[in-house]
């Protein structure tokens, strides 16, 4: 178990460092969890991800009670506890991705300009404004996520979540790159986006169960 958490501590402070590199967070917003057994590993609240080392691992049980570490865990571990409570989700990324945040002040469910949406169960939706930190954002997450394994939350960012920590960090890039092509097409004057049907989306679901190598299959990575 040990091993695991160690393993799984290296992988999530990556992941958080990633983050940043790619531009979907800045300083110390979003943060980044993945659960062991048991046991959810979490990026602490206030802290620079480049800081972070083996000894500033932060673990909480699925109540939040905080069981290992000496760093406070996220101000969102409400919002981290409700997705692994409410989904098979194995690892949750949560930014403030600029395109994606933009966005969510703009509509109430990202239009079907892309076909990955599939991917993540369908057209997504955003979550209605609450503090963050909140239990009340964290039922309203979990609501825009039902069925769906991505959001936008309403003046304030993404959450995405998958099996690992790779796939809910390419579903978290992969709907910022959606938020930005609408938004780069609705920009253009005297132009109207061309949107998917529900059948045309449907058809994308069924042709991406089957996308990529057999044992390797992530869909809501890389598209094809």
């Amino acid at each position: 178990m040990r091993d695991a958490m160690e393993k799984a501590w290296s992988e999530l402070v990556a992941t958080a460092r990633r983050s940043v590199t790619d531009g979907l967070v800045v300083g110390t917003s979003g943060n980044v969890s993945v659960r062991v057994g048991d046991l959810v590993l979490v990026t602490p609240t206030g802290v620079p991800y480049d800081r972070l080392g083996p000894v500033d691992a932060v673990a909480v049980d699925l109540d939040g009670r905080q069981v290992s570490g000496r760093l406070r865990p996220t101000s969102e571990l409400p919002m981290h506890l409700a997705v692994y409570r409410g989904t098979d989700a194995r690892a949750v990324v949560h930014t403030h991705a600029v395109h994606a945040t933009a966005v969510s002040t703009l509509v109430d469910e990202l239009p079907s300009i892309h076909y990955m949406a599939a991917a993540m169960g369908g057209r997504i939706r955003v979550a209605g404004y609450a503090l963050y930190g909140t239990d009340e954002l964290a039922e309203r997450v979990l609501e825009a996520l039902r069925d769906r394994s991505a959001c936008l939350l309403r003046n304030h960012g993404t959450v995405a979540y998958g099996d690992t920590l790779d796939q809910a960090y390419d579903r978290t890039a992969q709907l910022e790159w959606m938020c930005r092509v609408w938004l780069t097409a609705r920009s253009v004057p005297g132009l109207t986006p061309a949107l998917l049907s529900d059948a045309q989306m449907d058809e994308a679901a069924g042709r991406l169960r089957g996308y990529g190598q057999p044992g390797r299959r992530r869909p809501g990575g890389s598209a094809p």
